[in-house]
């Protein structure tokens, strides 16, 4: 190759070099993700339950929820007994696809009426129209472990529409006495925006009855 051609030849490749670093330059990296993501925000929900036993002492128990990503806080009023207070600190796992799942380990204390070490669970599995849902804790009382007691809730759920979800109840108490540790019955509750309205009826048709309404607000 004479130098005419050698000379030509060097002149094709730094042309294709230079239109390959000016094409290059005009492409956008690509993000990359942050070293430090922001964390992400609280959300909190308040729930007020007013009970109507029959033949019993009526009553208005509360639960107050704060999450933060899988940190999740918890206070309750008058749900160990009347005139308990309660509170709990759980980290969520969560799951699933086409069927959804989550679950929450809580340790926790009551004082008040109940003095208790308490730790308990609530868990959600879910799947498209229904869900399944349990609360659950284990009272172990700090002066006899005669007051030791497991409490539970749960709610098997049918949402028709996206306002609506139906579906039956049952809990496992020593709250209201008498004979009947374990209540059922069915439930509906109604939502608009960021407030849910419910209410349960345990025991319907007996003696027993109790009316359990719900109200609460997300923010």
């Amino acid at each position: 190759m004479n130098d005419t051609h050698q000379r030509r030849a060097a002149s094709l490749v730094l042309v294709a070099l230079f239109t390959a670093a000016v094409f290059a330059a005009d492409e956008k990296p690509e993000r990359q993700p942050s070293a430090l993501e922001a964390p992400p925000p609280w959300t909190f929900a308040v729930t007020a339950y007013p009970t109507v036993v029959r033949g019993g002492q009526n009553y208005t128990s509360g639960i107050a929820l704060a999450d933060r990503g899988p940190l999740h806080l918890e206070a309750r009023v008058n749900y160990e007994s009347i005139g308990a207070r309660s509170a709990f600190v759980g980290w969520t796992f969560s799951g699933g696809d086409t069927v959804t799942w989550e679950l929450t380990p809580l340790l926790g204390g009551a004082w008040g009426t109940t003095q208790a070490f308490v730790p308990g669970l609530e868990a959600t599995l879910a799947w498209s129209e229904f869900d399944f849902y349990v609360e659950a804790e284990h009272v172990r009382g700090r002066r006899d472990s005669a007051e030791d007691y497991t409490y539970a809730w749960s709610e098997l759920g049918w949402r028709p529409a996206q306002w609506l979800r139906v579906g039956l109840a049952g809990q496992r108490t020593n709250i209201y006495g008498g004979e009947r540790s374990f209540q059922r019955g069915p439930f509906a509750q109604v939502t608009w925006g960021a407030v849910t309205v419910g209410g349960y009826w345990f025991n319907p048709g007996s003696s027993a009855q109790i009316f359990v309404g719900s109200i609460g607000i997300a923010f």
